[in-house]
């Protein structure tokens, strides 16, 4: 039954994840090689402080014009704080609820307040396909 597939069995665990004092063009620059939308902000114990998209970084970049500024700050000058998350042993079920619900592609992975991975759309559907091969 799909209701036993726990989130930890189908997330992605290796990260692109940044720290508060990461320079922004520095994370800019990542997005672009790494050829990712956003990544987690993550203090010096692993715990989850926020989230930087490429909104973020628009909005930074807006801002920075607009006060005429050459530096680019901080992620956690930018990141958004406020991130929606899913527990581990979450069942897939109910996250993809969540996802319908959120309009969501994406949600990071916590175990006991620490970032552990990130779960999207697509690993759910990779779950339910994996779920009917082993029917057939």
């Amino acid at each position: 039954m799909l209701k036993s597939v726990k989130v930890e069995d189908y997330m992605t665990t290796q990260l692109v994840t940044f720290k508060p004092e990461t320079e922004l063009f520095d994370a800019i620059n990542i997005f672009s090689e790494s050829n990712i939308s956003g990544a987690p902000v993550v203090n010096d114990r692993g715990e989850m402080i926020g989230m930087l998209s490429e909104v973020d970084c628009l909005k930074a970049i807006l801002q920075h014009t607009y006060h005429e500024e050459e530096h680019g700050g901080c992620v956690g000058d930018f990141m958004t704080a406020e991130v929606d998350t899913v527990a581990s042993d979450a069942d897939i079920i109910s996250l993809s609820e969540l996802f319908i619900e959120g309009r969501r592609r994406r949600m990071p992975v916590l175990r006991e307040g620490k970032l552990v991975g990130q779960i999207s759309r697509k690993d759910i559907l990779r779950a339910v396909s994996d779920f009917v091969s082993k029917q057939n």
